[in-house]
C-alpha cells in the first residue's frame, strides 16, 4: 500500500469512529429518554441498566453508521480541499478517482460488517432488549415507606409509620395490618422498630419492640361467636414475604419470533411458513365468499365446463322476467346474496391481519437487511463528492449538508416501510426506495465532482442573480425609451 494511501485511509478512520461514538451516543441519550420511566424507582442493578443501554445501542446501528460514513466522508474530503491537500494531489497528477479509490474499498469493506451487523447482531440485540424490558416491567418499584399516611405498596399489607430517625433509621408509632391471609386478619402495634431488606429483596423483615398483635379469624357473618386474639410482646420479628421485587431473568429465547429478533435464516423460514398457511386461507375465504354470493363452485360461471350447457343463449334474455313478481324476487335474492357477501368480506379481516400482515413484516424485514449495506456505500458517494465540492472540513458546513441529506433519506425509509408493511406498495419497493432517491444524487454529485464543479460555490449564484436583474433593469429603460 502507497504512502498516500495510508494516508487517506488515516484521515477517514479517524473522523468515521469519533462521528460514528458521538452520533451512538446522542441518539442513545433518546433511547434513554424513551425508556427512563420503566427504569427509574425499581432498584436496578448499574449491571442490568449498562445491559440494556449495550442493547439499545445495538439496535441503533442502522441510523449511526450511515450518518457516520456520511459525517466522516464530507469531513475527510472537505479537509483536504479546505487545507489545499486535494490541490497539491490534483497538481502531482492524481485524478480524484484515484484519490477515492482506497475510501471505496474500505466503504465497500464497512457495508459488508454493516450487512452482518443487520443480520447477527442487531436480532441478537432486539431479542435482548424484548427480554429485559419484559423482565424489568415485571420488576415492581422499591418499597420506599413514608411516614404519617398508611402505605399499600406491598400486596396484602396496608403499613403505617408515624416518624423515621434519619440518622439511627429507627420507626416509631407502627402499625402492620395484614390482610394477605385468607384465613384472618392481624394488625400489628408497636412504638418502635426497625425495617430491613434482605440481601436477595425476597423479604422484609420489621423488628418490633413494644406493642402487641391482634388477630381476628374471618367467620361467617350469620356467626357472631368468633374469638380476637390479643398478644404483647416486649420484641418481635415480622417477616413480610415480597414477590417480583427482585429483579429477575427470564427465557432470554422466548422472543426469538419476534420479526427484529430473527436473522435472514429464520426469516426464510418463517415466510415459507405464512406463505403456505396463507395460501390455504385464501382458498378457503374464495370457497366462502363464492358459496355467500351464491355460487356453489369456482366454474359454475363457465358453461365450457359442463357439456350439458354448451349452446348458444341470448344475454340480454337473462334480465327478462315473465312476471313483476319473479323479478322482485330475484332483486332480493341478489341483494341478500350481496349483503351476505360483503359481510363475509368484513369478516376476513381478522385473516388479513392474522396472515397477511405478519408476512409483510417478513418480507419487509428480510430486504431491509441489505438496506444497510445500501445506504452506507451510497451515502460516501454523496459525502466524499460533496466534500471534494464545497471544500470544508470540520464539524460546521459538513453536519449542516449531512443532516440535510440524511433527513431525506430517513423520511423516505421510514416512509417506505410503513407504506410496505401496510401493503399500500410491495415489500421490495417499500424497503429500496430510499436507495432509489439517493442513488441519482450519489452518481449525480460524483461526476460534478470529477468536473472540478463549483456547484456550492456561493459567488457563482450571487453572479447570476445580477446578470439578471441587470437585465431586467436594461430591458425597463429600453421598453421607457
Amino acid at each position: 500500500m502507497k504512502k498516500i494511501d495510508q494516508f487517506i485511509l488515516k484521515s477517514f478512520l479517524g473522523p468515521f469512529v469519533l462521528t460514528f461514538l458521538i452520533v451512538t451516543f446522542a441518539l442513545l441519550l433518546q433511547f434513554l429518554w424513551l425508556y427512563i420511566d420503566e427504569l427509574v424507582g425499581k432498584g436496578l442493578g448499574f449491571g442490568v441498566i449498562a445491559e440494556f443501554l449495550g442493547w439499545g445501542a445495538a439496535t441503533l446501528i442502522p441510523l449511526a453508521l450511515p450518518l457516520a460514513t456520511l459525517f466522516s466522508s464530507i469531513m475527510t474530503m472537505g479537509g483536504f480541499g479546505e487545507n489545499s491537500e486535494l490541490l497539491a494531489m490534483k497538481a502531482a497528477g492524481i485524478s480524484l478517482p484515484r484519490i477515492l479509490s482506497p475510501l471505496i474499498v474500505l466503504s465497500f469493506f464497512i457495508s459488508i460488517g454493516a450487512f452482518f451487523a443487520a443480520n447477527n447482531l442487531i436480532p441478537v440485540a432486539y431479542n435482548n432488549i424484548y427480554a429485559l424490558r419484559d423482565d424489568i416491567g415485571k420488576t415492581k418499584e422499591e418499597i420506599r415507606i413514608p411516614t404519617g399516611v398508611f402505605y399499600d405498596g406491598i400486596e396484602g399489607y396496608n403499613i403505617r409509620i408515624d416518624r423515621r430517625d434519619k440518622k439511627t433509621g429507627n420507626i416509631y408509632g407502627v402499625m402492620v395490618y395484614n390482610h394477605a391471609s385468607r384465613s384472618s386478619n392481624s394488625l400489628t402495634i408497636a412504638d418502635s422498630g426497625s425495617i430491613k431488606l434482605t440481601s436477595d429483596k425476597a423479604n422484609l423483615i420489621f423488628t418490633l419492640h413494644n406493642g402487641y398483635s391482634y388477630e381476628e379469624p374471618y367467620h361467617n357473618m350469620s356467626d357472631t361467636a368468633y374469638a380476637l386474639q390479643r398478644i404483647g410482646f416486649n420484641k418481635q420479628e415480622l417477616i413480610i414475604s415480597l414477590e417480583n421485587y427482585a429483579f429477575k431473568r427470564s427465557d432470554a429465547n422466548r422472543f426469538s419470533k419476534e420479526v427484529m429478533s430473527q436473522n435472514l435464516k429464520q426469516l426464510s423460514h418463517a415466510r415459507d411458513s405464512l406463505d403456505s398457511a396463507y395460501v390455504i386461507v385464501k382458498g378457503r375465504q374464495l370457497q366462502d365468499l363464492l358459496a355467500s354470493g351464491g355460487l356453489t363452485s369456482p366454474n359454475q360461471l363457465d358453461s365450457f365446463q359442463f357439456k350439458q350447457y354448451q349452446t348458444e343463449f341470448d344475454i340480454d334474455s337473462l334480465a327478462k322476467f315473465e312476471t313483476l313478481y319473479d323479478e322482485q324476487l330475484a332483486l332480493e335474492g341478489a341483494l341478500s346474496a350481496t349483503l351476505e357477501a360483503t359481510s363475509v368480506l368484513d369478516n376476513y379481516q381478522l385473516d388479513e391481519y392474522r396472515y397477511s400482515y405478519p408476512l409483510r413484516k417478513v418480507r419487509v424485514e428480510r430486504f431491509r437487511k441489505f438496506t444497510l449495506s445500501f445506504a452506507c456505500f451510497i451515502f460516501f458517494f454523496i459525502g466524499a463528492p460533496l466534500g471534494a465540492i464545497i471544500r470544508k472540513g470540520g464539524l460546521g458546513t459538513p453536519v449542516v449538508v449531512s443532516m440535510f441529506f440524511f433527513v431525506i433519506y430517513w423520511v423516505v425509509d421510514i416512509s417506505g416501510k410503513k407504506l410496505a408493511t401496510d401493503g399500500v406498495v410491495t415489500p421490495a419497493m417499500g424497503t429500496l426506495i430510499s436507495t432509489f432517491v439517493l442513488l441519482p444524487m450519489g452518481v449525480y454529485l460524483t461526476w460534478k465532482s470529477t468536473k472540478d464543479s463549483s456547484l456550492f460555490n456561493a459567488e457563482i449564484y450571487k453572479n447570476f442573480f445580477k446578470r439578471v436583474i441587470r437585465l431586467n433593469f436594461k430591458k425597463e429603460r429600453y421598453e421607457e425609451e
